[in-house]
């Protein structure tokens, strides 16, 4: 799926992705004989930042208003922009960064919801970037030269991680960026295949379980409100079904506001679609799951990306954001 974004980038495969998006009836997909309820495919990534469409479900959010999800967990955001272009997915949750890139190559993209935000306390956000028990890594300038992992290349973890090595005075040019899926982080801190790694929760919890730490809140370095990740559709997807839409907004709305204020059944659901031990559940950090998107920490890492070359066009957010 990473392939493919790449090869979303040429302008005639934009054109092709984009018409063989939602087709004309403009449905999600109609389950027949259940009432008229729309099927909606939403690629996830399995971490904690999703917990609210997952508790939404469960509450009945979604289905109240007609709606029943299909989760399906991606890599990252990355995989999952041409999912929803293409009309795999009729809404996806990805990470800013991935969603600014895909604007400012002109993928027709649109924000519907806001996803996840930092904390905005330092040193106790639900990303750090993390070492492993007894390493010689105290700070992010200490990370140059070594070998730190990301869920996706070229996103919101590397450029979060490089300003930290940048306001720690390294040089984030330095640093050994590999790919790898958050949930094997934790094991290959230990083996030494790796000196750092983008933790998010529950891979934060795990690697503090074993004795690792947090050198930095990374996330929180670009910004203390940092919008770290928000849901999309199509643009094509938005202008066929309106109503659609604006039910998975309201929906995904509610489920926000209900897991931030219910932490205990969030941990819960956490252990649906992720593999973390019980014994960990309440060590977790939790991120905010505000209402609506921070533009201006938008604005800043839109600044990062581009200073770190991910895109040579400044991204239209009036155009991406809802």
């Amino acid at each position: 799926m990473r392939r493919l974004l790449i090869c979303l980038a040429a302008g005639a495969v934009f054109a092709a992705a984009t018409a063989c998006g939602s087709d004309s009836s403009g449905s999600g997909g109609e389950d027949k004989g259940s009432g008229g309820t729309t099927t909606l495919k939403v690629g996830v990534i399995p971490i904690l930042d999703v917990a609210p469409i997952y508790l939404g479900q469960k509450k009945g959010f979604y289905s109240e208003r007609g709606l029943k999800l299909e989760l399906t967990p991606a890599q990252g955001g990355a995989a999952i922009v041409p999912g929803v272009v293409s009309g795999q997915f009729q809404f996806g949750f990805s990470n800013t960064t991935s969603l600014l890139v895909a604007q400012s190559k002109n993928v027709p993209v649109k924000v519907v919801a806001n996803g996840v935000a930092s904390t905005a306390k330092e040193g106790a956000d639900f990303m750090g970037t993390t070492v492993k028990k007894g390493s010689p890594i105290k700070s992010p300038k200490q990370l140059e030269g070594k070998k730190v992992a990301v869920n996706t290349l070229n996103n919101i973890c590397d450029t979060s991680i490089k300003e930290s090595v940048r306001k720690d005075g390294g040089d984030p040019s330095k640093v050994k960026f590999v790919e790898m899926p958050f949930e094997q982080m934790p094991a290959a801190l230990d083996g030494g295949q790796i000196d750092g790694a983008c933790t998010p929760e529950p891979a934060l919890a795990t690697v503090k379980a074993a004795g690792g730490r947090s050198i930095a809140s990374s996330f929180y370095d670009v910004d203390p409100n940092l919008t770290v990740a928000m849901y999309f559709t199509s643009q094509q997807y938005a202008q066929q079904n309106p109503e659609v839409v604006k039910k998975f907004q309201e929906a995904t709305a509610e489920s926000l506001k209900y897991a931030d204020s219910h932490p205990d059944e969030v941990r819960e659901i956490l252990t649906t679609y992720t593999k973390i031990p019980s014994t960990l559940l309440d060590k977790l950090t939790f991120p905010h799951w505000p209402a609506e998107p921070n533009r201006a920490s938008i604005e800043r890492l839109a600044e990062l990306a581009k200073q770190d070359g991910l895109f040579k066009e400044t991204p239209d957010l009036d155009k991406l954001l809802p």
